[in-house]
């Protein structure tokens, strides 16, 4: 029988969301994407556990909360991308620039592709797995491993060229409208 470690040693760490609010719309963005770290981290922890230790509840508590994120909040993550960040980008002159988001928009879809994959792996351990099963598969922790690197290679891009130069372009007024969709579309009330 598998031995479990202690639930902390898989969960995220203080489990606090970064200080942003919707008022700085791309301070939020970047606390979102600190927190898609911190699932990713979590990730790799699970998979961890589950190679030296096998299935416990421990797994299946850091697969839900992993699944919880990738389906609520990552999808919300990307469409403010694509409606306030890429778009000016697209817009302007900066052929590179231009490249660049439209690989990003790209990385959407694969990543949407992606994490359905993911997803289904995760959820094959968010309860007590079948008798007799022991660990992921090779495809398995492909499917798991392909998914993180696909995101860790997307944050880079934005974090380093991409929010910079749309931060950049945007007024305060497109910003302000930014921060006030982003708000109603998660069920809050502009200020």
């Amino acid at each position: 029988m598998a031995s479990s470690i202690p639930l902390t040693s898989i969960t995220l760490p203080g489990h606090r969301a970064p200080a942003a609010g919707f008022e700085a719309p791309f301070e939020m963005l970047g606390a979102c994407h600190e927190r898609v770290e911190r699932m990713l981290g979590l990730l790799a922890k699970l998979q961890q556990h589950v190679l030296l230790r096998g299935w416990d509840e421990s797994v299946a508590s850091a697969a839900r909360d992993v699944m919880r994120y990738f389906d609520q909040a990552a999808p919300l993550h990307h469409e403010d991308e694509e409606r306030h960040v890429f778009p000016p980008l697209l817009a302007g002159e900066d052929a590179a620039l231009r490249l660049i988001v439209q690989s990003l928009q790209q990385d959407h879809r694969d990543m949407e592709a992606a994490w359905a994959a993911a997803r289904e792996v995760l959820a094959s351990v968010a309860q007590a797995p079948a008798p007799g099963w022991a660990h992921f598969s090779p495809l398995e922790t492909a499917t798991l491993t392909d998914f993180t690197r696909l995101y860790n290679r997307h944050l880079r891009e934005e974090d380093g060229l991409v929010y910079p130069a749309a931060r950049a372009g945007l007024s305060p007024e497109a910003l302000e409208a930014m921060s006030a969709d982003m708000m109603r579309r998660r069920g809050l009330e502009p200020g």
